[in-house]
């Protein structure tokens, strides 16, 4: 009997009441019913005074938050990189319209509805573009052609606005006899 008796320093001395009401952390209280909603909760405590745990339903909200703030970013891009894209059409099709203009034989007035008209193929539905074509003069007076081309580019993935105007130029030098 004395060896049952002993115990070391470090362990408290506990008697039968208290043992029997002695809980650890993430177990159900020792008295009283378990909860209504059937032990634990999704976080591994027990539920709130109130029956319900203090953040249910935040990771719904959270969710909504962060994709509706992740889906503008990704439309965002996808929008910058169709303006660019277009921004990128229309100056190849003007420096393709000056070098046409370019040429000896033809005007450069003729520039701009060249380019026009390889917008209207390269990106469709840009009949709105204006183009024109001038005589410029360069460096130590060479002789130049400029078609500058203006469109404006709708916002469609973005609700910012009505679009963004975009203006291009093309050069190349004049043939001359």
């Amino acid at each position: 009997m004395a060896a049952a008796s002993r115990r070391t320093i470090d362990e408290p001395v506990v008697d039968d009441q208290q043992a029997a009401t002695v809980e650890t952390p993430g177990s159900l209280p020792a008295t009283g019913n378990p909860p209504a909603s059937g032990g634990l909760t999704a976080s591994g405590g027990l539920p709130a005074t109130g029956g319900l745990p203090a953040d249910e339903g935040s990771s719904v909200v959270e969710f909504i938050l962060v994709g509706t703030l992740l889906l503008f970013l990704f439309l965002g891009i996808l929008q910058v990189g169709l303006v660019l894209y277009v921004r990128n059409t229309l100056a190849a099709d003007a420096a393709e319209g000056a070098r046409h203009a370019a040429n000896l034989g033809v005007t450069s007035a003729d520039g701009g509805p060249y380019a026009q008209a390889l917008i209207a193929r390269t990106i469709p539905g840009r009949a709105d573009t204006t183009c024109t074509g001038v005589d410029v003069d360069g460096p130590d007076a060479t002789p130049l052609v400029q078609v500058t081309c203006k469109v404006v580019v709708p916002l469609v993935l973005v609700p910012l606005g009505d679009g963004v105007t975009l203006t291009v130029t093309g050069h190349a030098v004049k043939e001359v006899p």
